[in-house]
């Protein structure tokens, strides 16, 4: 063979090889990209040898796998991706938004209890003292747009705070605050309704920042009584009862997509 021959064996064995780096995936994010488990779980099963990749039981969860080519058992069993499953929850107070709360409290898996649903993971967040619209899924490639700050998807949330505000109250909390060296604003602030010593406002955020609406108001010396979410993007919580859940519909899957 020639020299153009080699070289050009070469390009085509290093294309291919590149290719198969780039379909190449750690073996436990590969099971939970398939909606099977969480992450965590999926290492788990890995180092506890109850998962095969073409047949050899393998103990380490980031064993580069093709998951286009790679045989993947789980318990014997093929660990195929489950069916998609997209979940609209109206979280009440009092519950933590994880899998597992390492100082026992409950959590919005207690939700569920006696429902056979397969694995899902909560899209965004609810702190425990906030409560209304919580999504939930095993569609992890879904459920990461959804979150993307850059997709700018709109959440409403109804607050009720401890006093009523004035029109320049309401102009200041419109400019937003800096908090801690981070610049906190919502997209929309107005006033729903309000009494002698409270008010409900109607807070539109398009960004996700930890505890957003409560450091927002707390800059301005305003306590939160209570704060419910009540839409993301189209979809909103409606008549959906406290600790009740439903599955979404494949249209407001498809709308949630963008």
């Amino acid at each position: 063979m020639g020299k153009h021959g080699r070289e050009h064996g070469k390009q085509r064995h290093g294309g291919r090889a590149a290719a198969v780096a780039r379909a190449s995936r750690g073996l436990a994010r590969v099971l939970s990209k398939r909606g099977i488990g969480s992450r965590r779980a999926a290492e788990d099963w890995v180092l506890a040898g109850r998962v095969a990749v073409n047949g050899e039981t393998v103990r380490d969860p980031e064993r580069q796998v093709d998951p286009e080519r790679d045989r993947i058992t789980l318990d014997g069993q093929e660990a195929s991706a489950a069916a998609r499953i997209y979940i609209a929850l109206n979280k009440p107070r009092g519950l933590v938004t994880s899998t597992a709360d390492e100082r026992g409290r409950d959590t919005v898996y207690r939700c569920f209890d006696g429902a056979t649903l397969p694995y899902l993971s909560p899209v965004g967040r609810l702190d425990k003292a906030s409560e209304g619209l919580l999504l939930f899924s095993n569609d992890s490639a879904w459920a990461a747009r959804l979150t993307d700050p850059a997709s700018h998807v709109e959440k409403t949330y109804h607050v009720q705070i401890n006093r009523v505000p004035d029109p320049a109250l309401l102009k200041a909390l419109e400019a937003g605050a800096i908090v801690e060296g981070e610049a906190l604003r919502a997209k929309s602030i107005a006033v729903l309704r309000s009494g002698e010593k409270n008010a409900w406002l109607e807070i539109v955020l398009d960004e996700g920042r930890n505890r957003q609406i409560r450091r927002l108001l707390d800059a301005f010396e305003l306590s939160v009584l209570r704060l419910v979410r009540v839409a993301i993007g189209p979809l909103a919580l409606g008549d959906l009862g406290k600790s009740q859940w439903r599955p979404l519909t494949p249209e407001e899957v498809a709308a949630l997509s963008g």
